[in-house]
């Protein structure tokens, strides 16, 4: 079954629908979150969070922007709070609330071995990611690490395609400075860099 009529039985309250959405793109979002997050914990409780706001909201979702646009749209703000407030002591809350005891989220944990793969990787391209501006990094996850359109890009961020490229060379480039005076700069990385990253 196609996404448009997965999204239009999941507005119904269809549980089942939903949970083949949250299969279509969970793995995309959490390789976003765990750069982001740079902890597969803490890119996991995102991953969480983020399909737990679509659920609860997805009733109200209009269509004005696709169904990608909308979920990485709600992804990015999560991603931006967590690094606001990732020094803060965490408050311990409710996963599901009482009005929404009826409506289960599927989980979305990491396995063990996503977990051994990708913690080392994860912490060190989200220390990188850190040190460039938020502008940097929210587009370069969304680029090249869930690997949107320049299209999807500008929808999700609500700025040309244009400003998209402009802004992705320089997140880029920016990126490429601190991996390399930290030393953790990989060979292909140089190497998709002198290329122009593939952006054709």
């Amino acid at each position: 079954m196609d996404e448009k009529h997965l999204l239009a039985r999941a507005r119904r309250g269809e549980v089942a629908a939903f949970e083949e959405l949250v299969r279509l793109y969970e793995k995309r979002v959490y390789a976003v979150a765990l750069r982001s997050a740079g902890s597969p914990e803490d890119a996991a409780d995102i991953v969480q969070e983020v399909f737990l706001r679509a659920w609860r909201s997805i009733e109200s979702f209009r269509g004005d922007s696709g169904f990608s646009t909308w979920l990485f749209r709600i992804t990015m703000n999560l991603c931006v709070d967590f690094a606001r407030h990732k020094h803060a002591q965490p408050q311990t809350q409710p996963l599901v609330g009482e009005d929404d005891a009826e409506r289960p989220i599927p989980d979305t944990a990491p396995t063990p071995e996503e977990h051994l793969e990708n913690s080392e990787l994860g912490r060190e391209l989200a220390a990188a990611l850190d040190e460039v501006s938020g502008e940097h990094r929210q587009i370069v996850l969304l680029r090249d690490v869930s690997g949107l359109s320049y299209t999807e890009i500008a929808e999700v961020l609500e700025i040309s395609e244009g400003t998209v490229k402009s802004r992705l060379s320089r997140a880029r480039l920016a990126l490429r400075t601190v991996l390399l005076r930290r030393g953790n700069l990989l060979p292909s990385t140089a190497s998709n860099e002198s290329k122009g990253g593939g952006d054709a």
